[in-house]
């Protein structure tokens, strides 16, 4: 009889910690789960952080390129200008020149 009462508790203690280890198992994958979570979520945001700031970076670079472009045009323009104003200046020079060689 004593023999049949330490096994029933055998089994109660087994079947006991049994339902303690399936606890422990599912409290286990819930807080991997959650970490899972936390950990994809995190890589997501960083994600999105570090394509934000490539399109930031992309329009700066763009607004630069823009502007080096437009001050290349503006300066391309004022050297087109002075070349002709000298060419023009000369160009006078030259004809006063004749002009004054006639002359004498």
């Amino acid at each position: 009889m004593k023999a049949s009462i330490v096994a029933a508790l055998v089994i109660v203690a087994g079947v006991g910690l049994s339902a303690c280890s399936e606890k422990a198992s599912d409290s286990l994958e819930n807080a991997g789960s959650a970490i899972g979570n936390d950990v994809s979520r995190a890589v997501d945001q960083a994600g999105a952080k570090i394509d934000n700031g490539l399109d930031h970076a992309e329009r700066a670079i763009d607004r630069g390129a823009n502007e080096i472009g437009a001050a290349t045009r503006n300066a391309t323009q004022d050297a087109r200008r002075e070349a002709r104003e000298v060419k023009e200046d000369a160009g006078a020079a030259m004809e006063r020149a004749g002009n004054d060689l006639k002359r004498d």
